[in-house]
């Protein structure tokens, strides 16, 4: 049997959002604070007990890979805790205990990732955060990450920029993709020859957060995911969209909260890298 390629999707990335809804400038300064309070408790915890394996109650689920632990469990029940007593008519989506009942009919829903990069936490490589996002309709209103080995917490609400311990930031200008970094989690062998051929560097460092954040920070110049959860990217792409990154999927549709396999790049580069990730050619090198 003759197997045909599969035809190349045009690397063109299309950013034509609507604008998204206002939000209530007193709700977004509350959900700052709590979520940065929240975010500060994670660190102190995450900090204390890091590469403690079985002292913290490690097993796995789905797979040996696939960890989960009592600080995952302990900090998502002390955020819905919290998050109850201060927002009781918003639900919380979170990856150890689920959802709450009407998470999926409410105009806004609390998404927490107690620990993201879990497996990292357990053997004590420095790369895990606390994940917190408000979402509405329109996407992540406010994203909250605690990236406790750097002592860092990102914080960003709509229409009110990042910031990074307190000063703000903002992803820096490019052109090309060129001797800068892409994350991504489980890169195809079309990504790596790509981006190679063209002078970049992949970097696989276990936390979908963090990842997305190295954009938003202007450390990488984007990030390519294609298998994660809502909880995983929620916060994180919060605080791509306010420090000026591109965000699309697979098809190169501008999606604040894409759904099956997503891009964040500097928009300069998003067009080159999305190119890379649908199969686009390599070039020579």
């Amino acid at each position: 049997m003759t197997v045909l390629p599969l035809p190349r999707v045009p690397a063109t990335v299309t950013d034509r959002r609507r604008a998204p809804a206002p939000v209530d400038p007193g709700l977004l300064s509350r959900a700052l604070d709590v979520a940065g309070r929240l975010a500060n408790d994670a660190a102190e915890v995450i900090t204390a007990t890091t590469g403690r394996g079985v002292a913290t109650g490690a097993v796995t689920k789905a797979n040996p890979f696939d960890w989960v632990t009592d600080t995952d469990r302990t900090l998502e029940r002390h955020t819905r805790r919290v998050l109850a007593a201060e927002f009781p008519d918003v639900p919380v989506v979170g990856e150890e205990y689920g959802a709450d009942a009407n998470a999926a009919a409410a105009p806004l829903r609390w998404v927490v990732d107690p620990v993201d990069g879990t497996a990292n936490y357990v053997a004590g490589f420095p790369w895990c955060a606390y994940s917190l996002a408000l979402v509405d309709a329109d996407g992540p209103v406010v994203g909250v990450l605690a990236d406790p080995s750097r002592a860092q917490i990102y914080a960003a609400a709509r229409g009110r920029g990042v910031r990074a311990n307190g000063t703000p930031v903002r992803i820096d200008p490019r052109t090309t993709a060129a001797g800068g970094l892409i994350c991504a989690e489980s890169p195809s062998q079309e990504l790596l020859d790509a981006a190679a051929a063209h002078h970049a560097g992949i970097r696989v460092l276990g936390s979908s957060a963090l990842a997305i954040a190295q954009v938003a920070l202007g450390r990488a110049a984007a990030a390519v995911l294609d298998r994660y959860h809502e909880w995983d990217v929620a916060g994180a792409l919060c605080l791509a969209a306010e420090a000026g990154a591109v965000v699309v999927d697979r098809d190169g549709r501008a999606d604040p909260l894409p759904a099956d396999g997503l891009l964040v790049a500097a928009p300069g580069v998003a067009d080159e890298v999305h190119g890379w990730w649908r199969g686009a050619s390599p070039g020579p090198r």
